[in-house]
């Protein structure tokens, strides 16, 4: 799929970016305000995955946005699109697990030269036993590569700001490093005497401040390999999850097998999986009966039975038995591909509470280099002409670790890092989160409503009793039930002809249920259809009254038994009378109770909503622990979005979970949608959450790994506007080694990162 082919509701492209050389929040802003002056373009940059997403008019072409790029000060370049045909396994890195032609491969030769450089730097300045004649141009020739070539990308990086009129936090860095050289050069041409003698004492060897200028290098160098290689790893979660389609697939054509790259494979393609073997695309099998291990994908440790028109994804494997599969997604269509966009733009996407960051970054710079001015004038009129270099040496220690502590490199990583970890984990449980404003949306919700089939039950119904009326007997009336409802895609009616088949052979012993012809049937009613000449009609009470057809005062009692027992009754009636009655059973998913037992535990009310009747819906509270006042039965589609306005307009925020075509309006309604994995492809869409497998309580996961994900965020926050809140007066006020400054400065990137790294072990 080309950048053309992805359109949002208004027709604009939506085009992704790989953006190279951004450092810091300040980056992110510039390219994002360069971006938003185009007519009609919306942007969103995202700083760790040094990527963006942009929303263009058709009118505006690739070559145009790049160039809005490059005018901002960075290289920009179109990545395709992704497609799971080519996807194969990426290499795992290096044994030092530095990925080769990575940022941290690029950086570190440059920390090892720096750090190399900078031992002997540190001390000969700091250690006067080791000082010997003329030790200073000594340390001004060891700094010298440390301060131009190690610390180059930040010095490239500030002028390319320059020519565009900008800053950014590599404009700190870099001011600061050469002023701490330039300036002890300086001292040194001005007084060749200064480090004559070993061990000198007096005020002219302490002006020299070659081992800040190599140190704060160093610092921030190890600083940023750190942060790229913790950053990578936080992004390994989606690159497993893309790379865990099969290679190669077996397919059966013209009667023969052949191994084809799985990338060829066509929609209808007969595929052949042996046990242990991948499923390579989506598909529905026609043949076989197996397990399928499908925790790769929906993070459900058991693995599923499938059998004749079961639906399997791909990249699952096959554990048993032999499987014939008919290709029905290939490529970018596959669940396996639409889990990584949906995980990809969430990442890419950014939170309503990274805003506030965004807008204190967009001027932190030039106030910071305005402080830093304002620092080394009121220390050097504090300390007045009669200071002499000494005062000079204090204010320019001070301004120079205002520059070095201010960079605001935790700031800008706080949130995306801590995003781009919790949205990698949530692939890895089966756990999708579409946006970063569903962040938010978790914290505040205090009630979901649950659907019933599907989402508290397993959806399956199964036959549980028959009772025949006058001459009809079980057997018979199970016969023209399946016969008639085989005609219907409906689960109630998939169940009886299941039951009806699996009962016998039938029809003078062929195994086949007798044809219906005149076949009709109504959404939510039942059937009718012509079986051996009689009219047969199958459903509920109201698509009998609408036939005609009045059951008896005792068989509707037997009705109202069946239903006050909880299972869901469908008449049965030949030419017009009721022949008997058919009560099946939805059974509970195991762990339902658990799950709501859960959700409780997080602070939100449980409420089940069905269509089924109140009998039926108390019986599956009851067994799940939902208050019988917390239960809307009855419920047609367009109800649950009534049921959805009801609660919100009472003050409640809801959550809603579903899994089917009729879930959709209301998982969009919803303050919080959640779509069950297992269901539609519409109702996917519509949910702002989607768990990949069929268990309630991965709803519950899915909330907490949520809201950990957000308190992680707040944490980093926290401690970015903590550290520079802090740091930069203290440095003001003389308090701060430049040096120490550096390391602070370096060790709360980090932190940052290694508070976000936490969120790899949610749910382990």
């Amino acid at each position: 799929m080309s950048t053309e082919q992805l359109l949002d509701q208004a027709g604009r492209r939506v085009v992704d970016l790989e953006i190279e050389g951004m450092t810091c929040a300040s980056c992110v802003g510039r390219v994002e305000r360069k971006l938003g002056k185009l007519d009609g373009v919306e942007a969103t940059v995202n700083l760790p995955l040094e990527s963006a997403r942009v929303t263009v008019p058709a009118a505006i072409t690739d070559a145009e946005i790049t160039a809005t790029v490059a005018a901002a000060g960075y290289k920009a370049t179109i990545r395709p699109a992704r497609d799971t045909r080519a996807a194969e396994p990426t290499a795992p890195p290096a044994g030092d697990g530095v990925a080769p032609g990575s940022a941290a491969a690029r950086l570190r030769p440059r920390l090892f030269v720096a750090a190399a450089l900078t031992v002997p730097v540190f001390a000969i300045s700091m250690i006067p036993a080791l000082q010997f004649p003329n030790w200073g141009w000594v340390a001004a020739a060891l700094a010298l590569p440390v301060v131009a070539w190690a610390a180059w990308p930040f010095h490239r990086a500030a002028a390319a700001n320059a020519r565009h009129g900008a800053s950014t936090m590599d404009t700190l860095v870099s001011i600061g490093v050469i002023a701490a050289y330039a300036f002890s050069v300086g001292q040194l041409l001005a007084d060749p005497r200064l480090t004559e003698h070993p061990a000198m004492e007096g005020p002219g060897s302490g002006s020299l401040y070659f081992e800040v200028a190599s140190v704060v290098t160093t610092f921030l160098l190890l600083g940023r390999y750190l942060e790229a290689g913790a950053k990578r790893r936080a992004g390994d979660a989606l690159r497993a999850l893309l790379s865990l389609g099969a290679k190669d697939a077996t397919v059966l054509r013209h009667g023969r097998e052949e191994k084809v790259p799985a990338g060829q494979l066509l929609v209808g393609d007969l595929m052949v999986v042996r046990p242990g073997e991948k499923i390579a695309t989506d598909g529905v099998v026609l043949d076989g009966s197996s397990a399928v291990d499908a925790s790769l994908v929906t993070g459900e440790s058991v693995p599923v039975e499938v059998g004749p028109d079961s639906q399997v994804i791909g990249a699952t494997i096959n554990t048993s038995g032999r499987l014939l599969v008919r290709a029905t997604r290939v490529g970018s269509e596959t669940t396996l591909a639409q889990m990584g966009r949906l995980v990809s733009a969430a990442q890419t996407g950014k939170a309503p509470i990274a805003r506030l960051a965004d807008r204190i970054s967009a001027v932190f710079v030039p106030v910071v280099l305005a402080v830093a001015a304002l620092t080394f004038g009121a220390w050097f009129l504090a300390a007045g002409p009669a200071a002499g270099p000494d005062g000079v040496r204090a204010a320019f220690t001070a301004a120079v670790a205002v520059l070095v502590i201010a960079c605001p490199c935790a700031l800008g990583l706080a949130t995306p890092v801590g995003l781009l970890t919790g949205t990698g984990r949530g692939a890895q449980l089966g756990i999708l989160i579409k946006g970063p404003q569903v962040l938010e949306d978790t914290r505040t919700v205090d009630t979901i409503l649950l659907d019933k089939t599907g989402t508290v039950t397993t959806g399956r119904l199964a036959v549980d009793g028959i009772q025949g009326f006058g001459a009809y007997g079980e057997a018979e009336v199970l016969s023209l039930a399946g016969a008639v409802e085989n005609a219907s895609e409906h689960p109630i009616a998939r169940a009886i002809a299941a039951s009806a088949l699996s009962a016998g052979p039938r029809d003078g012993g062929s195994g086949s249920l007798p044809a219906v012809v005149d076949f009709r049937s109504a959404p939510g009613g039942g059937v009718q259809g012509t079986v051996r000449g009689r009219l047969v009609t199958a459903g509920r009470l109201g698509w009998l009254e609408q036939n005609g057809i009045a059951p008896t005062a005792g068989q509707l009692e037997v009705l109202d038994a069946a239903e006050r027992s909880g299972a869901t009754a469908i008449w049965l009636a030949v030419d017009g009378k009721p022949a008997g009655i058919i009560s099946l059973r939805d059974t509970l998913k195991p762990g339902s109770a658990a799950a709501i037992s859960r959700l409780r535990s997080l602070g939100l009310r449980p409420i089940l909503v069905t269509g089924d009747n109140a009998a039926v819906a108390a019986q599956v509270a009851a067994a799940v622990g939902i208050a019988p006042e917390d239960v809307f039965a009855g419920v047609l589609p367009e109800g649950k979005v009534e049921a959805v306005r009801k609660l919100q307009s009472g003050g409640a925020t809801v959550a809603m979970a579903g899994d089917g075509v009729n879930d959709a309006a209301a998982l969009a309604q919803a303050d919080l949608g959640i779509a069950m994995g297992s269901g539609t492809d519409v109702a996917i869409e519509a949910a702002d959450l989607t768990v990949m497998g069929s268990d309630l309580g991965q709803v519950a996961q899915a909330i907490e790994l949520s809201r950990r994900t957000l308190a992680t965020i707040k944490t980093n926050l926290f401690w970015a506007f903590f550290y520079n809140a802090v740091g930069i007066p203290v440095a003001a006020l003389g308090l701060l080694n430049p040096m120490i400054a550096g390391a602070a400065m370096a060790a709360s990137s980090v932190l940052v990162v290694a508070n976000s790294l936490r969120l790899r072990s949610f749910g382990k």
